[in-house]
């Protein structure tokens, strides 16, 4: 029997330390011998497709395919699927909404790295007032005291309502956003930088969303050759990332967040470094919050079974 999870099935399943411990744990475990794959391609339609494969952890019989559409105009954005199969015979276990479960693993996932890199920061801004922003704010405030938020987004109703729920105020732009906080989160569509080194004060740690295909870019090139720089994925970063937007190799990455967890690299070593994390996304993260999900589903009943074989 497949168990079908939705947005509202997720939302009651997951749980932000729950999921952070979990995220952790997958940064720490030493990698699977099998590299995960990205795979994007272009549409004849105003959106992209996207495919990461395989999801796997250390220790969980199980594994990920995520089917992924990313339409821009779209509310959400991101529609498609994560399908958890069983390890030993390819069962496929689950279907799992993907918005809800990649809003969550990537924006805990970069909670953790911000946190990891932040020093004492605790005015946030946030560029970008969408699903990930949501996620990281939420993942941060589980894991250090904030003082102030401001936030800055190309719809003003949105920015109005993402300060509401979070006790913030709005800001003009992501220049002011950034004038503003310590830790300044970015999860947008952009094509163009928002940020240049000229806009980060010494001590800022910046997190970069956004650059997670070709052609997308939210921090200039001079911000991130000055800064730590800390990624998920070298490889990756230099092929799809936010090096590859900013024309840098994958030597400009000082160290993965994975290096940083398990204390292989010591991160942030002054006050006044700035620092930035600019992760791309992995597939292991994808099995990591399903895998979790799927337990508690299995253990409370929740979500619908069905049988697609028959």
């Amino acid at each position: 029997m497949t168990r079908l999870l939705t947005r509202t099935d997720l939302e009651a399943l997951l749980e932000p330390a729950a999921c952070l411990a979990a995220l952790r744990e997958g940064f720490v475990a030493a990698p699977v011998e099998t590299d995960g794959r990205r795979i994007r391609t272009d549409l004849p339609f105003p959106g992209t497709a996207t495919v990461l494969v395989p999801g796997l952890l250390p220790g969980i019989d199980a594994y990920t395919v995520k089917v992924n559409a990313k339409f821009p105009a779209a509310r959400p954005a991101l529609r498609g699927v994560v399908c958890l199969h069983d390890g030993r015979d390819g069962t496929l276990l689950a279907l799992l909404d993907s918005a809800t479960l990649t809003a969550w693993r990537t924006g805990l996932a970069a909670a953790l790295g911000t946190h990891a890199l932040a020093g004492d920061g605790t005015r946030v801004g946030v560029i970008g007032a969408g699903a990930q922003a949501e996620l990281m704010v939420r993942g941060l405030a589980a894991l250090r005291p904030r003082t102030d938020l401001v936030v800055c987004d190309t719809d003003p109703a949105r920015a109005e309502a993402f300060a509401a729920r979070h006790g913030g105020r709005v800001a003009m732009d992501a220049r002011a956003v950034a004038s503003a906080a310590d830790i300044v989160l970015l999860a947008t569509w952009s094509r163009e930088p928002l940020l240049t080194l000229a806009d980060i004060r010494p001590g800022t740690h910046v997190t970069s969303l956004g650059a997670d295909e070709p052609g997308k870019q939210e921090l200039a090139a001079d911000l991130l050759s000055s800064a730590l720089l800390v990624v998920d994925d070298r490889g990756l970063a230099a092929e799809t990332g936010a090096l590859a937007a900013a024309g840098l190799p994958p030597t400009a990455a000082a160290a993965t967040l994975g290096e940083i967890l398990r204390t292989e690299h010591p991160g942030r070593e002054t006050p006044t470094q700035r620092t930035v994390y600019a992760p791309v996304g992995l597939p292991w993260q994808d099995l990591s919050l399903a895998w979790l999900a799927y337990d508690q589903a299995h253990r409370t009943g929740r979500g619908r079974e069905t049988d697609l074989l028959t």
